[in-house]
């Protein structure tokens, strides 16, 4: 078969199935058995445990190698002022990321992490500005970037379809190739005010809580930003599903997130996700495939108030809070030292019995 035929979303969210409790509640009592008072190394010990639930096994496997794939689309709710950004900015990161000189590429680097670009919908030519083809960038162009998401719907339930095929298919080719876990990036100018539009839907906040800067827009950006994505959400049908909220004021790169969580949740590997942007993935994945959540990890609370919106709707728990906002899947790479650190415990540290140590 091909990666096409394994790896859409329809086949890995039917493939989806509930953690494994029986290694959740072995990882649990062997921590109280490691040398050490119980619950004395906090999260780190409940991190642990999810690991093993999340692989079925105790101890978990190291999260390692790790890959990050960074998804990049453009939006047309540009056209209503909503960020001070060219629409070109777009690419010219793309071909960043290629060249390894984004933040993400030196945080990977860090963190022993491939990273992928995968353009899912970029509307500037990549040939024109010289990006090379090599292996790390996926040509996966579903469409040349949105429609104005303030004007009507941002694309057609079958683009934000395909959107999700592309996803999966990337994730499951990245475990197939050895990952160990997955940590979701993007890239798209405009993002922000999408993501803000189907996390305002999704939890049922009002625009105004969910909103933010962004990049950094002034006080009339942000009025003008927030008038947008209120008027886009009075639009969708109350009660549409994640395929409609994400055709109706979502974005390419926020849908193939949607597809990429479900892929690697239903492979059983950790999915790390990022901020605002990846928030709004992690909802649309749950909306449609509530199965999806224990299999997720939020790597980081982002300053965007979107994504304070998506943990608290979703009671996940940030593993590190560093005030971040730059998106590219840094927050959630940054979070894979403490992972590996949570598996480890469970594989390397003695218990009580095997090193003579009374209880």
């Amino acid at each position: 078969m091909t990666d096409h035929d394994t790896g859409t979303y329809a086949t890995r969210a039917a493939a989806l199935e509930p953690i494994n409790e029986s290694a959740e509640a072995s990882a649990r009592a062997h921590h109280d058995r490691l040398t050490k008072p119980r619950g004395s190394l906090g999260r780190l010990e409940s991190l642990g445990i999810q690991l093993a639930a999340i692989s079925g096994e105790d101890p978990p496997p190291i999260p390692t190698p790790a890959a990050v794939a960074v998804f990049a689309a453009d939006h047309g709710v540009l056209a209503e002022g909503v960020t001070p950004w060219p629409q070109e900015v777009t690419a010219q990161m793309v071909a960043n990321f290629v060249a390894g000189g984004a933040a993400i590429n030196v945080l990977a680097r860090q963190m022993g992490a491939t990273v992928t670009v995968v353009d899912v919908g970029v509307a500037t030519d990549l040939d024109a500005l010289g990006i090379p083809d090599v292996p790390h960038l996926l040509r996966r162009r579903v469409r040349s970037g949105t429609d104005n998401l303030a004007a009507g719907a941002a694309m057609s339930i079958e683009h934000a379809t395909a959107a999700r095929d592309v996803g999966a298919a990337v994730a499951t080719q990245l475990v197939e190739g050895g990952a160990r876990a997955l940590v979701t990036g993007d890239m798209g100018i405009g993002n922000t005010t999408a993501s803000a539009a189907v996390i305002a839907v999704l939890t049922g906040q009002p625009a105004h809580k969910v909103t933010g800067r962004g990049t950094g827009i002034d006080d009339a950006m942000l009025a003008r930003k927030t008038e947008v994505v209120a008027q886009a959400v009075a639009r969708v049908p109350a009660g549409a599903d994640a395929a409609t909220v994400l055709a109706e004021v979502g974005g390419l790169e926020i849908a193939a997130l949607a597809g990429f969580i479900v892929a690697g949740a239903s492979h059983r590997v950790p999915v790390v996700v990022d901020g605002v942007i990846a928030g709004a993935g992690v909802l649309a994945a749950h909306a449609d495939c509530p199965a999806v959540l224990p299999y997720v990890l939020a790597g980081h609370r982002s300053t965007e108030p979107g994504a304070t919106a998506v943990l608290d709707h979703l009671g996940l728990e940030p593993v590190i809070d560093l005030g971040l906002r730059l998106g590219e899947g840094s927050g959630a790479c940054l979070a894979l030292g403490p992972l590996e650190a949570a598996a480890r415990i469970l594989r390397e540290m003695a218990t009580f019995e095997s090193a003579g140590v009374s209880e």
